[in-house]
């Protein structure tokens, strides 16, 4: 007994165009001689027979292959081998395409096949096309309406367990292809018995794949409606092969057993923005190699022990990582990811970096990690005309291409892939337990003419360069950031005037919480950079910063971008003979720390390292056999330290009433005096900075009368400096008028130095 089978049905499933396999494989009530039954069909190119086991009777009935090609029937009664929802539904076969009353997960079939392999071997699974899917109705309209906040747990490889068969569903969005197969090496990447099921017109597509598991590769095969077909990576996929490799691997990130309960806890319930907050940015192939690895890579777990016990050392509170996400080119440094979803696998699996994560937590090192929505690389198996179309970025090149870096820009109005951003931050924040995400290139985001000349670019709706659709993706990823998870940092990359970077969306922000001083940085880097002599004369480009200094939650960065593309390492930008050079660094990171804003310092750069960062190298750690390199690590530390035990310096680092000048004015001298205030009123630091190589006897005015301890002084023969300085202190001259101050002192200011004080309370 058999039934009539549709031609164009038949066809399309045997050359994987059907989008709809399961109207023609998997089971199908009919009606035969005047009696129900169940048809079911299976597409096995790979066997040598097969049987249907009815689980209800326990017969195992064979199937009639009906085309050579691997292509099989089977008949059942439906009293023993189907329990239908519906009995009173009548369901037909037509010509191979499936009605929703047809759906398999309209039918409970009790049944399993049994498949006799070429190799010999025996084979039971259930049936991919009998099983109803894993994305609900209300999953995939979440998701067309850009809100499916934790689409990745749908989206993607995710391992499933079927009435006891256990098995992988996989599922991706590609609206605009023709069919789509799923080709691993379970099936010898031969896709033509996997050809997913879409959903429409939801543009999903979908299957379960019975006895597979952790571990598997896989691709999607994608066929345009052009005909041409093209393997994708998963870009929901949790892991991936080695690169130059780029298969997807089916990872479940279930199976770590986290131990940062306390951390999680306390981040929650405090605010971050009055802490001290030392980050410490970190490339993790080139921080320190490994002998014998992987292009000497070192694996996350290793790294973790190290890094943090350094950290603690050196007394950064944050470590940034440079995007770990996967990317193609190692040489990208991460910034021109593939991977969205997947740690890349360079220094281990998923479970090494929550290792690393956990460790740090347990260890009271947050964690930050830089996030790239603003581009994307034109890999042919990654997001790039992933089903044929523009369907992750814009159609017209004017916006869909960024003309800098040869890559393509997301489609932020889309409402799928703002989706696919907005989730994939939060599953940083929920997988992983980062602790902040530094959004790269905001400033590329924000502007449609972004290193455009007139003509290249296509104005908003309102004839304006600003990127609407990019704002309202930013929006959005810092309302669901901070509410889903609280205590954690949005950091911007932002290097323009654009107001309220930092400023809560309800306030016409963008929602940020901390924005990097780009603007600090270029002065202050070019003020370091002339000789003393005519320092002078730019004496504008070390004070500018304290006009605009709180008008954004700030951050000062030293970072990697600083130490490439032919700039130098940062002792190499400083300017005089070597002593000079050493001591004008330790003069820009004493101004740097006592300045307000949170710091951000590059690896290496606190060894003083010479050489321009090298992604394929290590840091110079030889360098420290030298006591004027271990003088400024020990410089770095020991800022770190005072900024986390002096409230003066962290507690009002966004508030105009935690910094005052003393004297901003002498450019002759090049000498710069402030005030920086905690929230007591009484507990106040005195800084004092010589931008010139020669000692001068300096009066201040000051607030209070008495004696003022000398906490720090970068001049100290301990950093390897010619030992310049006030120990133990200086007693404040009381009715001595300086400044406009009823009280001032006079110091020894150190050469291209910085002296700190403190009122013995």
């Amino acid at each position: 007994m058999h039934t009539q089978l549709s031609l164009q049905g038949l066809s399309s499933v045997l050359e994987g165009t059907s989008p709809n396999p399961a109207g023609f494989l998997g089971p199908h009530e009919v009606e035969m001689n005047g009696r129900r039954a169940i048809s079911v069909r299976a597409y096995l190119p790979e066997s040598q027979q097969a049987w249907i086991l009815d689980e209800v009777s326990s017969v195992q009935r064979p199937m009639r292959r009906i085309h050579p090609s691997g292509l099989y029937e089977g008949i059942l009664p439906v009293e023993s081998s189907v329990q239908s929802q519906d009995h009173n539904t009548q369901r037909t076969l037509d010509s191979g395409m499936l009605s929703r009353a047809d759906s398999p997960s309209t039918i409970n079939p009790n049944y399993r096949l049994r498949i006799a392999q070429k190799n010999g071997n025996i084979l039971d699974m259930h049936d991919p096309y009998s099983v109803p899917p894993l994305m609900t109705d209300f999953d995939r309209y979440l998701f067309g309406e850009g809100q499916n906040w934790q689409i990745y747990n749908k989206l993607g490889s995710h391992i499933r367990d079927v009435n006891g068969q256990a098995g992988v569903n996989f599922a991706v969005w590609a609206p605009n292809a023709q069919s789509v197969q799923v080709v691993g090496d379970f099936n010898h990447w031969d896709g033509r018995s996997h050809s997913m099921q879409k959903h429409s017109p939801d543009g999903i597509w979908e299957l379960f794949v019975p006895n597979t598991g952790a571990g598997c590769k896989y691709k999607y095969r994608v066929r345009s409606h052009d005909g041409q077909t093209v393997d994708k990576t998963d870009p929901y996929g949790f892991f991936a092969e080695l690169p130059p490799r780029t298969a997807s691997i089916v990872n479940p990130l279930d199976s770590y057993t986290w131990s940062d309960s306390e951390w999680m806890n306390r981040r929650a319930n405090e605010s971050q923005l009055d802490k001290p907050i030392s980050v410490y940015e970190v490339h993790l192939g080139s921080w320190r190699k490994k002998i014998g690895g992987i292009h000497g890579w070192m694996n996350y777990r290793e790294l973790a022990h190290q890094l943090v016990a350094y950290c603690k050392e050196m007394g950064f509170t944050h470590l940034e990582l440079l995007p770990v996400s996967e990317h193609p080119y190692t040489g990208s440094w991460g910034y021109q990811t593939v991977g969205y979803y997947a740690c890349t696998s360079r220094y281990g699996t998923p479970e090494d970096m929550m290792y690393l994560v956990d460790h740090c937590h347990q260890n009271g090192v947050g964690v930050i990690i830089d996030w790239v929505p603003a581009h994307f690389p034109k890999d042919a198996h990654g997001l790039r005309r992933f089903d044929g179309s523009a369907l992750y970025e814009h159609e017209d090149p004017r916006q869909g291409e960024h003309p800098d870096w040869g890559t393509m820009i997301f489609n932020f109005g889309r409402n799928e892939v703002r989706n696919f951003l907005v989730s994939n931050a939060l599953f940083w924040l929920d997988k992983y337990h980062i602790d902040g995400l530094r959004v790269d290139a905001v400033a590329s985001m924000l502007y449609l003419d972004y290193s455009r000349k007139a003509g290249e670019w296509v104005p908003n709706s309102y004839g304006g360069r600003e990127n609407l659709e990019a704002i309202h993706l930013l929006r959005e990823f810092n309302n669901q950031a901070h509410e889903k998870y609280p205590g954690v940092l949005t950091i911007a990359e932002e290097s323009t005037a654009w107001p309220g970077v930092s400023r809560p969306t309800s306030h016409g922000g963008l929602g940020f919480s901390l924005k990097w001083n780009m603007g600090w940085m270029n002065d202050t880097l070019r003020y370091m950079r002339h000789e003393p002599i005519h320092r002078q004369y730019h004496h504008g480009e070390l004070t500018f910063s304290l006009i605009y200094a709180f008008t954004e939650n700030f951050a000062l960065p030293l970072s990697h971008d600083e130490v490439v593309h032919g700039k130098g390492s940062l002792i190499a930008q400083m300017s005089g003979a070597l002593w000079q050079k050493f001591a004008n660094l330790r003069l820009l990171y004493s101004y740097m720390w006592t300045h307000p804003g949170k710091k951000l310092l590059y690896m290496g750069c606190e060894l003083a390292q010479w050489h321009e960062w090298n992604y394929d190298g290590e840091i110079q750690w030889d360098l420290l056999q030298w006591d004027t390199h271990r003088g400024i690590q020990k410089l770095v530390a020991d800022l770190n330290h005072l900024v986390q035990r002096e409230p003066a310096l962290h507690e009002q680092d966004f508030d105009g009433a935690g910094f005052e000048w003393i004297d901003c004015m002498n450019a002759g001298d090049s000498t710069i005096s402030y005030l920086r205030k905690a929230k007591d009123p009484d507990n106040f630091l005195v800084v004092a900075a010589n931008f010139t190589p020669v000692v001068r006897r300096y009066r201040m005015g000051l607030p209070k009368a008495g004696f003022y301890r000398e906490v720090f002084n970068s001049d100290s023969s301990f950093y390897a400096g010619s030992n310049v300085g006030n120990y133990p202190g200086v007693q404040a001259d009381e009715g001595y008028n300086y400044h406009g101050r009823g009280h001032s002192m006079e110091i020894n200011l150190p050469p291209l130095g910085v002296s700190i004080f403190k009122l013995d309370r």
